[in-house]
């Protein structure tokens, strides 16, 4: 059943455009600057499959010429259920050392005048059709970027030795990407027919796409919704270092092996959930709980950690130092210096290990068991691509009237549900100090139960579900079938119609609804909905028999009431 008001973008619009410019390579290059060539155009008709395509590898400019990626390693999904559509594939020589694609969706019909980019993932180098392809189900022309290289988030080799590169993937790629997509569009359209607005979608990478366009390009977007930001790399990355040597080597006595975590997962339910007046598997809100590890705290006669459900007292200390500010001693001055703050939620289920190699190493031998704060220091000083979103001042963003969404699942074990919480304090100690009220133009959202970028766990089962950037693609048995939330396709329940009201009528959300399905790939039945809210509200069970899985039962609290719940 519908929800009772029904918004699309589509009923916001006087008028619906549709195509002047023909699908065909010539059509678009005759619209390019000299170092861009058309890759690839082809008409996917209505209901129809972009197939992605397969085979070789982004090699880069050769002798001047750009050598056309055949491959998409990292967004190999091909979208399928998708409106008549003209697809193109750009490719750009940079520079001598660098090139960049990126792919345009242009609706053929029902156009809403609207440009939409979306963000990437990781380290992944690739075109993300997926989301292009629930961006276009709204009627939007979508655009994503390959930031410069074709390969797994994990395969780090292009950026090793290679600065053009890491520009590249740290910012321009994506700007100039924008910048020549929005061109292509409206020559595709006509100028009868202009872009009235451009927004962004992105989550993790995708989201520290989002602030640095916010930050560097504030002209780029109207609208920005960015979701679990990476922003911080050089702490963010030195940060995954030194949680993982917490709990190295695996043969110490302080290790937590994975088999525990789920035990950590059961204690911190126990202890948290009920905070919002309902024990229902989900922790609304970690900032309330004071997690006492401790009580996980074996006996001497426990043969076996996992049967009896506990931890050792060197493995709590490990527990405490993953759930802690990182502070770190500055080798040179001699003093302790934060370096992430604050940490993972203790809500967060699973500890991820990584050590990406984006960074700069101190040599080619360098052992990671090395680490130390000088590392951060020498990342801090070189920033490679300039990728650190850490500008605060959005005064130039804001006074051309932009908006901004942000959010961050509250069981996000990859990036720190934390580091978006301190983005947004940063940018109002900035601003409201000179004056600037930030509420009329950047809200944050946490959201309870939800892991990085998408989903929860099952111990949980928590709403998670508000058309936020890659969360569509993980629905439907035909993935890029579906864009918004099916049946409740409204400002209330998808992020992205809820920064398009805001942007163009100025309807801020002070709420978001989150859901969650019976089974999520299905789009079955709806088991829970939930009220998510602006950061720092969080929402309260109303009680009094109401049900809980009903978005209504569920209110938001401002600071002072939950000051007033702990008088």
């Amino acid at each position: 059943m519908k929800h009772p008001y029904i918004f699309t973008p589509l009923l916001l619009l006087p008028s619906i455009a549709s195509a002047t410019l023909s699908c065909t390579p010539s059509a678009f290059q005759a619209h390019l600057p000299d170092n861009a060539r058309v890759g690839f155009t082809h008409e996917v008709p209505s209901n129809g499959t972009h197939e992605v395509p397969s085979g070789g590898t982004h090699e880069g400019p050769s002798n001047g010429t750009l050598e056309v990626p055949t491959s998409n390693i990292a967004y190999p999904t091909s979208p399928q259920g998708l409106p008549a559509l003209c697809a193109v594939q750009i490719n750009v020589t940079r520079s001598p050392e660098s090139s960049f694609s990126f792919g345009l969706f242009l609706p053929q019909q029902n156009w809403n005048k609207r440009f939409l980019a979306v963000g990437n993932g990781g380290f992944a180098g690739g075109i993300n059709y997926l989301d292009m392809a629930a961006g276009v189900g709204y009627g939007f022309a979508t655009m994503s970027t390959d930031t410069g290289h074709n390969s797994t988030s994990g395969d780090l080799s292009w950026a090793l030795e290679a600065e053009e590169r890491r520009k590249d993937f740290g910012w321009r790629a994506m700007h100039e990407s924008v910048v020549l997509a929005k061109q292509i569009t409206q020559a595709y359209y006509g100028d009868a027919d202009k872009v009235e607005y451009s927004y962004f979608s992105g989550c993790s990478t995708g989201g520290r796409q989002g602030l640095k366009e916010v930050q560097m390009f504030p002209e780029d977007f109207d609208g920005v919704l960015a979701g679990a930001p990476a922003w911080w790399t050089t702490h963010l990355q030195t940060w995954t270092i030194r949680v993982a040597l917490h709990n190295l080597p695996v043969e110490a006595e302080w290790h937590i092996p994975v088999e525990l975590f789920s035990v950590v997962e059961a204690e911190v339910l126990k202890q948290c959930d009920g905070e919002d007046g309902l024990v229902d598997g989900v922790i609304t809100d970690p900032r309330r709980c004071d997690f006492f590890a401790e009580a996980l705290l074996c006996g001497p006669d426990v043969v076996n950690q996992t049967t009896a459900g506990c931890l050792t007292a060197p493995q709590i200390g490990t527990l405490e130092k993953i759930y802690s500010d990182y502070v770190d001693v500055n080798q040179t001055a001699g003093k302790r210096v934060p370096v992430v703050r604050p940490p993972w939620s203790i809500e967060a289920e699973y500890i991820r290990l990584r050590i990406p190699a984006i960074l700069p190493r101190p040599g080619p031998d360098w052992d990671f068991y090395d680490f130390n704060y000088s590392i951060v220091e020498l990342a801090d000083r070189t920033d490679p691509g300039n990728c650190n979103a850490d500008d605060f001042d959005l005064r130039p963003f804001s006074a051309r009237g932009g908006k901004l969404l942000t959010y961050h699942g509250a069981s996000d074990a990859l990036i720190s549900t934390g580091s978006s919480s301190y983005f947004y304090r940063s940018v109002l100690k900035t601003l409201e100090s000179r004056g600037i009220e930030v509420d009329p133009f950047y809200r944050h959202f946490l959201v309870p139960g939800m892991q990085h970028c998408f989903g929860t766990s099952e111990a949980m089962n928590a709403p998670w579900y508000f058309a936020g950037a890659g969360q569509a693609g993980t629905l439907s048995e035909r993935p890029g079938s579906v864009h918004s939330t099916p049946d409740f396709e409204d400002r209330e329940h998808d992020a992205l119609i809820a920064l398009m009201e805001w942007t163009e009528k100025g309807i801020a959300p002070d709420f978001l609804v989150a859901t969650k399905w019976r089974n999520d790939t299905l789009v079955d039945e709806v088991w829970r909905q939930r009220k998510i809210c602006p950061y720092p509200a969080w929402a309260r069970f109303v009680g009094g028999g109401a049900d809980p899985d009903v978005a209504g039962s569920w209110r938001c609290e401002g600071l002072y009431d939950m000051v007033a719940q702990h008088e």
